[in-house]
């Protein structure tokens, strides 16, 4: 029921909410809806987990000296900060927009760039427990991880910029079912030829110096040479990640198209 605290005056007040508080509540929406998604649980935890166990307990790629899950682990993050950051969230943005729910929510107080914010906090909930379950499960497998936690964090971090600005381009460009079908194929073509489990070093030396610019090859090398080899801060992968975030965020801010 609605009471007068004075002549005029209404209360509670209508209006729009803080903004920091639209945003964590469509941020919470978001990630209840991806965790909900069996699609999308597939795509981005049940895969990555079962290319983990399966190529490092059987002997199916050669990795090179040391334990196989030592190489992997890496890679299989590096894998998973794609899944979500990059094909999850483009197939998922892309239907959106296709059945008029960016358009709806454009046309609410939350600003269009609080809608992308909560769904990048969306995404990085999701990699959090995406990151713990990996680790978790590589140390049974018996990975040793080294170097600089702080290295690797840069690199989840730029990896996911670069990712999700690349989804996001690709989900406001082109129609639901082309982005359905364009980020699953670069997803299996990334997954074979960006290094995540089968080594670079197996590719003949132009594809070398072609795969290493993608950003799978990228966070999977950096993080490779971080955690595996105990190397310092890897700047030319960080720059690689960097241009890929920047050129992916601006083209995706330029070019996406809400309806």
């Amino acid at each position: 029921m609605t009471t007068t605290a004075g002549k005029g005056t209404y209360a509670p007040r209508p209006g729009a909410a803080p903004l920091p508080r639209m945003i964590a509540a469509q941020a919470a929406l978001e990630t209840k809806m991806l965790l909900r998604n069996g699609e999308q649980l597939l795509l981005t935890v049940i895969i990555p987990t079962l290319l983990l166990v399966l190529f490092s307990t059987v002997d199916i790629v050669d990795t090179g000296a040391g334990k196989a899950v030592d190489f992997l682990a890496p890679g299989i993050l590096a894998l998973a900060v794609m899944s979500t950051a990059f094909t999850g969230q483009a197939i998922a943005t892309g239907f959106e927009r296709r059945y008029g729910v960016l358009k709806r929510l454009a046309s609410s107080p939350l600003p269009r760039w609080g809608l992308m914010t909560a769904k990048t906090a969306s995404v990085l909930v999701v990699e959090v427990l995406q990151v713990v379950l990996v680790t978790v499960i590589a140390l049974a497998l018996g990975w040793s991880p080294q170097g600089n936690p702080l290295a690797v964090l840069l690199l989840l971090i730029l990896g996911t910029a670069a990712f999700s600005g690349l989804g996001l381009l690709m989900a406001g460009t082109l129609k639901a079912e082309a982005t359905l079908a364009a980020a699953n194929l670069v997803f299996l073509l990334l997954l074979v030829g960006g290094g995540v489990i089968v080594p670079l070093g197996k590719f003949p030396d132009a594809a070398q110096s072609v795969l290493g610019l993608l950003p799978i090859s990228a966070l999977s090398d950096g993080l490779r040479d971080v955690l595996q080899h105990g190397g310092g801060m890897p700047w030319g992968d960080l720059g690689i990640l960097a241009g890929w975030s920047v050129v992916g965020l601006a083209a995706a801010g330029r070019f996406f198209r809400w309806e």
